[in-house]
């Protein structure tokens, strides 16, 4: 959360800060929140707002970059419960007391994210609250509060970094003018798209935006909402499920000075895809209930239909699970039920839960533990026997704390739980998960009096003794402390799962490369086990991709293939059904047979041929012997009944200052109906060097009309000078667009 406060402070002068940030309370709490009988209520809250954005790589030259000129602003800590004196640490069943080999995960690329000097970033906030997310082309890391989209096969920064309420760029209200962090960036799996969500909290009304992705690519275009919280909504956290993206909040009074408990909430995702006014159904809890984390899927097989999103906390000695059915057709069918009260070995939360007590090298200065709750994620898999498991891990007096929790929607059980604690030093902000192996991977931070803040990680094969990890590498071992008087870190990391491989995780954290304050940099990294997709005797599938976007096409035409490759990288030949495909696309080629090789690989090839206009959706599904089967591509494309021609002009050099002959390009319809322009306009990275000088196209066009949109090119610099011409209509894919090029001398 932002505000501008010069230097961390004690909680009372955070606390006179947020009453003058929040000049206006919104505090209707009770009234909607609690049924009749004083039990926590369900809310039912519409949107405020959606629309749906240009790309961010259109955009990029418009949206605000990463303000480095703010104030420093260090987010408050918000304890929901004051922390009393410090608990005698207990005994503790579940440390770890064999050592075993060297952890077997191999890294594989290691680099910098976003941190002081690192892709022209500067710091200008703490903590970070690092997370990032890997999806089928790129890898998104968010801090507060900016992000940067990388090339997931090389780490290449492809964009950024740029302000976080960028995704809300032209949307209005505090979502586009407010910039106050807490973010998550996620990738939702199951469709192949993006979900960015942070709160707006500097102003009022309190609101939680999201944005989510039209498509696999990070840069493209997103679906925009901003929700409207009845308190101060501190801490989101977001997971992905089959019918919802669930949130869990921590509410607070505008001044952060009550707690009124936790906030479990369920969003329309359905609509959300598609773009549609969407609602997002609540279950505020009592303030007894704190820091709950939803479930967030990981793999290729999905919860059972309507198998209820799962909620999680701690309590003492203990872990609570709760159940949240979501109905958005009639609300008042959801439900939110629980605890179930899951027994533990006995722990005492590091800092007893408090704020700073993690030491460092060369100071007195402490970090900020947040030990006070699980960390995020709360990561879900299901597995090709059927049983399903949660992971999850917390700081502890004596070590890192971690479970797999089975059978969550039956009858749940503890199925191993162990405390990691090598060493005397400080292990902590962990994040955990697991792969389709049944490998797991936890990252964390670690410091002590001769350790300075670094990023290490460990983990375990299925084969290990229960309870244990392996010995931990580091990923990258500081080189300064924390100073200044700044004791905030994290507050929280990121342990996801590529969704092509299903094995390879990717983890990023915060760490100090030298001594001082408001100077942390970041580290992204993968990890991958060694026989995770090497079955055991049996075929296993991989596919090059996870889904194909087309993008836009005029009706009738077929687009040029793109091409899926199968590899079998099991041990035994994979047998092969069919392999089938849906809606307006087709298999145009193939070399997979009806078996495939251990080790060998195929390929299918795809086009696209939209029929009517709009988003065509389809599915490309392989139906195999492999214990993954089947595995379903997304296949996506928009129809138009508009096409341009052509679709790039070359001006060639002019002067700066003159003005080009004209050059024109023809607007064609191919449809049967009549098409209603909107607008024609420049834009891209210069469209103040380009301008329309005439057209012959009026408001509508006639089905099988054509007319023509004349341009010219008047550069204000010198150098190469680059902008798009874009024609508005109702015509599907709106806007149709053509690339203008030229050079200034």
């Amino acid at each position: 959360m932002s505000y501008n406060l010069g230097q961390q402070t004690k909680k009372t002068a955070r606390v006179r800060n947020l009453i003058s940030a929040c000049l206006i309370a919104v505090t209707f709490f009770t009234a909607s929140v609690f049924a009749k009988d004083g039990r926590p209520g369900l809310q039912v809250i519409a949107e405020v707002k959606h629309d749906t954005s240009l790309s961010l790589r259109d955009m990029e030259s418009s949206v605000a970059s990463q303000a480095t000129v703010a104030p420093r602003r260090v987010m408050p800590l918000l304890l929901p419960h004051p922390v009393t004196a410090e608990a005698s640490v207990q005994a503790d069943r579940a440390l770890q007391k064999v050592d075993l080999p060297f952890v077997s995960a191999s890294l594989g690329l290691n680099f910098e994210g976003l941190g002081q000097g690192q892709h022209g970033f500067v710091v200008n906030a703490a903590p970070p609250d690092t997370n990032g997310v890997v999806g089928t082309m790129q890898y998104v890391q968010w801090v507060n509060s900016s992000f940067a989209v990388f090339d997931k096969a090389t780490g290449a920064r492809l964009m950024g970094p740029t302000a976080g309420n960028a995704f809300w760029a032209g949307f209005g209200g505090g979502c586009q003018s407010n910039n106050d962090g807490d973010p998550v960036i996620q990738y939702d799996k199951m469709a192949n798209r993006w979900v960015a969500t942070q709160f707006s909290v500097s102003t009022t009304p309190f609101l939680q935006c999201v944005a989510v992705s039209t498509t696999n690519d990070a840069t493209g275009s997103y679906n925009r909402y901003a929700f409207t919280l009845p308190n101060f909504n501190d801490y989101p956290k977001l997971g992905i499920w089959p019918d919802g993206y669930y949130f869990s909040f921590n509410m607070f009074n505008a001044a952060g000075t009550i707690f009124f408990g936790a906030d479990a909430c369920a969003a329309n995702r359905t609509a959300m895809l598609a773009g549609n006014a969407a609602t997002m159904i609540c279950f505020q809890q009592s303030s007894n209930v704190a820091s709950l984390l939803p479930s967030d899927t990981d793999g290729t097989i999905k919860p059972a239909s309507g198998e209820p999103a799962f909620f999680m906390n701690f309590g003492t000695n203990s872990l609570n699970l709760w159940k949240f059915h979501v109905d958005f057709t009639t609300p008042a069918n959801s439900t939110f039920t629980g605890p179930t009260t899951l027994a533990v070995a006995s722990f005492t939360p590091l800092c007893n839960g408090g704020s700073n007590c993690v030491v460092q090298p060369g100071t007195t200065q402490k970090l900020d533990s947040l030990a006070d709750r699980l960390m995020y994620r709360l990561a879900w898999r299901k597995f090709a026997d059927g049983h399903e498991s949660i992971v999850i891990n917390h700081a502890i007096s004596t070590g890192i704390r971690w479970y797999e929790i089975q059978n969550p929607n039956g009858s749940p059980t503890v199925f191993q739980q162990g405390t990691f604690h090598p060493t005397a030093d400080t292990r902590w902000m962990g994040s955990i998960a697991m792969d389709q192996a049944g490998d797991i991977a936890l990252g964390y931070s670690e410091s002590s009096g001769n350790v300075r803040p670094s990023v290490f990680f460990t983990g375990r094969e299925p084969s290990d003794p229960a309870g244990t990890l392996q010995s931990e590498a580091a990923i990258v071992n500081g080189t300064g402390s924390q100073t200044g008087g700044l004791s905030r870190w994290g507050d929280y990391s990121a342990m996801t799962v590529d969704p092509v491989d299903d094995c390879t995780f990717w983890y990023t954290q915060e760490y100090m490369t030298t001594t001082g304050s408001f100077n942390w940099n970041t580290r992204i990294a993968t990890v991958k086990f060694p026989n995770c997709g090497s079955g055991s005797g049996g075929p296993a599938v991989t596919l090059s991709v996870t889904s194909l976007a087309f993008g836009k096409r005029v009706l009738g035409t077929t687009s040029t293939a793109k091409v899926v490759k199968l590899t079998n990288t099991g041990t035994g030949t994979l047998n092969i059904s069919s392999i089938t495909i849906t809606g307006d696309f087709a298999i145009s080629a193939k070399t997979c047979g009806t078996t495939v090789a251990a080790g060998a690989s195929c390929t299918v090839s795809v086009t696209f041929k939209p029929t009517v206009i709009g988003i065509r959706n389809g599915t490309l599904t392989f139906n195999n012997d492999s214990a993954t089967n089947p595995q379903k591509l997304a296949l996506t494309g928009t129809g138009t009944q508009i096409s341009l021609s052509p679709v790039s002009l070359n001006f060639a050099t002019v002067a700066v200052g003159a003005t080009s002959a004209a050059k024109s390009v023809t607007v064609t319809n191919v449809g049967t109906t009549a098409v209603t322009f909107t607008g024609f306009s420049i834009a891209g990275t210069n469209p103040g060097d380009y301008l329309v000088s005439g057209k012959t196209c009026g408001t509508s066009l006639a089905g099988g009309g054509s007319c023509t949109v004349s341009l010219r090119f008047k550069p204000t610099a010198t150098g190469t000078r680059k902008a798009i011409v874009r024609v508005a209509d109702n015509g599907g894919g709106s806007p149709q667009s053509a690339s203008l090029t030229g050079v200034g001398q």
